[in-house]
């Protein structure tokens, strides 16, 4: 069981090719979960509808709990015109530290016609030494609505732990119509976490990215005045939020504010906080 205990990189374990598909379709005023595909450790157990028909939500399983060199995880997701879908995780992602192979996550979103998709993981925690590759993608049709954050957690401060070696290499691109909107790509090291044009010796930061139609001026003082510490922008039809730190609570607890606050603008509906995270 590789979520009992922190693997030993000495000791070659064999690596997990986990893949997950995901496809919703309008059925009237619902959105149904009408494809659900798995290959490996990652799973979908049931839709979950606590704001109702129209929005559907689902927690991807990724049962081992961790995952270690030269594991892959690919999730698809496929949103069909209309939809309104929530996907969310039950816990903090635990990245080992390497055993000389690199573990990798591609997570590819395509959201139809005016539909709405929400991508709200946990924390991610990356152990010391670390070797990780991260690629997110989305696609917006018309009129298609995008909200996702993410948190990234270096090291394991409450164990005494930080990320002295390892790398992780993050890749985001986001495209509506064919169209690049956002493109956003690192690798971080132990150099770049402690360099000021990094993270300044800070451990764990936060991106909440939304795809929609822009903020008013005055939401977005609404938001710094909840939040100072937050960085904040308007690149037309994307908006984006940060935070730096050194505390994961801190940082969801942002996350969750920008969230909480955005939602009702760009989807209409009121923030429904997923019960697991009270778990």
């Amino acid at each position: 069981m590789r979520d009992c205990l922190i693997p030993d990189p000495t000791i070659d374990v064999p690596p997990w090719q986990a893949s997950l598909r995901l496809d919703f379709a309008r059925d009237g005023a619902a959105t149904r979960l009408v494809r659900n595909r798995h290959r490996g450790p990652l799973r979908v157990q049931k839709a979950l509808y606590p704001e109702g028909p129209q929005t559907c939500h689902v927690i991807v399983l990724h049962p081992p709990g961790g995952v270690v060199g030269g594991d892959r995880l690919e999730i698809d997701i496929d949103a069909a015109d209309g939809c309104q879908v929530l996907a969310t995780a039950p816990g903090a992602a635990k990245w080992y530290r390497a055993n000389g192979r690199v573990s990798q996550q591609a997570v590819r979103l395509r959201i139809g016609a005016g539909a709405a998709l929400e991508w709200l993981p946990q924390e991610t925690i990356f152990y010391d030494a670390a070797a990780v590759e991260l690629e997110h993608e989305v696609d917006l049709g018309p009129d298609a609505t995008y909200l996702g954050s993410e948190i990234l957690c270096f090291g394991r401060r409450a164990a005494g732990e930080t990320f002295a070696s390892g790398s992780v290499h993050a890749r985001t691109r986001i495209r509506q119509g064919g169209r690049t909107l956002w493109w956003e790509q690192g690798r971080i090291t132990p150099a770049g976490l402690a360099s000021p044009l990094g993270l300044n010796g800070r451990s764990v930061c936060a991106t909440f990215l939304a795809v929609g139609r822009a903020l008013p001026a005055a939401l977005q003082a609404s938001l710094r005045a909840a939040d100072p510490q937050l960085a904040l922008s308007q690149v037309k039809s994307v908006f984006v939020a940060r935070h730096i730190g050194d505390d994961n609570e801190a940082a969801r607890a942002a996350m969750l504010r920008v969230w909480q606050m955005v939602r009702p603008h760009l989807i209409g509906r009121a923030a429904c906080i997923p019960r697991i995270w009270h778990t």
